[in-house]
């Protein structure tokens, strides 16, 4: 098994939840995990300025540096669209390496694994993909969408949201906060529902990481 006691990991908060727990079952053996504000890909200047901080930071306790974000959607600059997440990668060099994932979604389920779930609980319909820190984290990572516009966003999603759910976060906040929950699906005009699936698909992320990092 890898170690990440040599590496310190920035990661999008929105990812916190998922990455605590494996801090707790022992995979992760670092302790010197950063976060961004969760939902700054609606902000990419300011997840520019975070992202480039918590490197700096984390550089100062450790040399090498995980980070957890997505690929082309979680960084999306429309005031020069050929700055990507892979250039902000290549300019926090050296000793950064970044997990290859296209979203947060990703991390946990391939879209393979996604279409599956599609099939098996929306007959293939289209879905909003959620992990439980959108869950968690709804007021930061929909920050001044109204329902109006939340309606507009989500209405084409005709198979309903799909929280993937590693970690037994969203039944837990169903029975604790129901009526906040059913206030989120009402907000987005959508059904909400938990989808049970683990988090050996982000482990191996974060494994190959760190192996190309000690490599």
């Amino acid at each position: 098994m890898a170690s990440f006691a040599d590496i310190a990991i920035v990661s999008c908060g929105v990812m916190s939840l998922e990455l605590r727990a494996l801090q707790d079952e022992g995979f992760l053996d670092t302790e010197h995990i950063l976060y961004t504000t969760p939902g700054l890909h609606q902000n990419p200047f300011e997840l520019e300025r975070q992202l480039f901080d918590q490197v700096k930071k984390a550089k100062e306790t450790a040399e090498k540096v995980i980070v957890v974000y997505g690929g082309k959607f979680c960084y999306v600059n429309t005031k020069d669209p050929t700055r990507t997440m892979k250039t902000l990668i290549l300019e926090l060099q050296p000793n950064v390496v970044r997990i290859e994932a296209t979203h947060c979604m990703d991390m946990i389920a391939s879209e393979e694994e996604r279409n599956r779930i599609a099939q098996e609980v929306a007959g293939g319909e289209s879905v909003w993909w959620m992990t439980p820190g959108w869950i968690k984290y709804r007021n930061q990572v929909f920050k001044g969408m109204d329902k109006a516009e939340a309606n507009e966003n989500f209405g084409r999603h005709t198979g309903g949201a799909i929280v993937l759910d590693a970690i037994g976060f969203t039944e837990k906040y169903m029975e604790e906060k129901p009526e906040e929950f059913l206030d989120y699906s009402d907000w987005m005009g959508l059904p909400i529902q938990p989808y049970t699936v683990t988090l050996d698909r982000f482990k191996s992320m974060l494994t190959k990481a760190a192996e190309q990092m000690n490599g």
